[in-house]
């Protein structure tokens, strides 16, 4: 096993070699080809290879989840997208700073922008003012073609739920230390949640969001904002590095779970 891999390789590797599945692994980790039970299947990032390609692609983009939850009636936090004027005048329009102040205004407890797609948190900040507004945007037109701005919320709570179909696999709230995000990179601790009303509500509105999209193996945050839930975001690459650090049974369990999926049972 090769020193610094990635927590998602080894257990595909671990899943691998007690299944008897041959594993090729490429492009410095991210792509994970496995053939076994007369099957050939990949994984590519953080994604294992369940979902469809269209379930994918939504999770991938903020906006269109946030759209799609909407049209469905389930709660969730607002993202608003804004293309990169490098893509051209007829594809973004004129106005787009102008609508972007406006964002900014009709929100003064601030705005959070962040790139349309990616995690770990990075390029994401709050934005009170006009002059961080144009920081903001810069740093992430400088490697996105879109962002997305939503209101700045006071978050009391997030909560990440993993599931394959409606089965929730793994379920813990991020508690963040200095840093106003609850990202795990930004030195949140992850806390498994025990059975209860919580544990209970985020896990109906995780698997409401899933349905929403069609996605199959997905992790979903989930926030309380004034007491009540709402979806943050939807991932198609369900990422358990710093869970893993402290329960790795767990995450691997996870993993073989989703692999079981794709080859079957023995």
């Amino acid at each position: 096993m090769a020193s610094g891999e990635r927590i998602f390789v080894q257990a595909i590797r671990r899943y691998c070699a007690n299944h008897g599945i041959a594993l090729d692994v490429r492009s410095g980790g991210w792509l994970l080809a496995m053939r076994g039970r007369g099957k050939r299947h990949f994984a590519f990032g953080y994604d294992i290879g369940l979902n469809s390609a269209v379930a994918h692609r939504l999770a991938n983009d903020k906006s269109a989840t946030a759209e799609v939850l909407a049209l469905e009636g389930v709660p969730c936090i607002p993202h608003h997208l804004f293309l990169n004027p490098k893509l051209g005048r007829n594809v973004v329009g004129p106005t787009w700073r102008d609508a972007m102040l406006e964002r900014l205004h009709d929100h003064p407890q601030g705005v959070v922008v962040k790139p349309n797609e990616g995690t770990s948190g990075r390029s994401v900040f709050k934005v009170m003012t006009e002059a961080e507004l144009d920081h903001a945007v810069g740093d992430v037109f400088s490697m996105s073609a879109g962002l997305v701005i939503s209101p700045y919320v006071a978050i009391e709570d997030e909560v990440r739920v993993v599931l394959l179909d409606d089965v929730p696999l793994v379920v813990y709230s991020k508690q963040r230390g200095t840093d106003w995000r609850h990202n795990l990179d930004a030195g949140a601790k992850p806390v498994l949640l025990e059975d209860g009303e919580v544990r209970t509500a985020c896990v109906k509105l995780a698997i409401d969001a899933a349905s929403a999209i069609g996605i199959t193996f997905t992790s979903v945050d989930v926030v309380c904002v004034d007491g009540s839930w709402h979806v943050l975001e939807i991932n198609s690459g369900v990422m358990m590095e710093a869970l893993a650090k402290l329960y790795p049974q767990l995450v691997q369990a996870t993993y073989d779970a989703a692999l079981d999926r794709v080859f079957g049972k023995n």
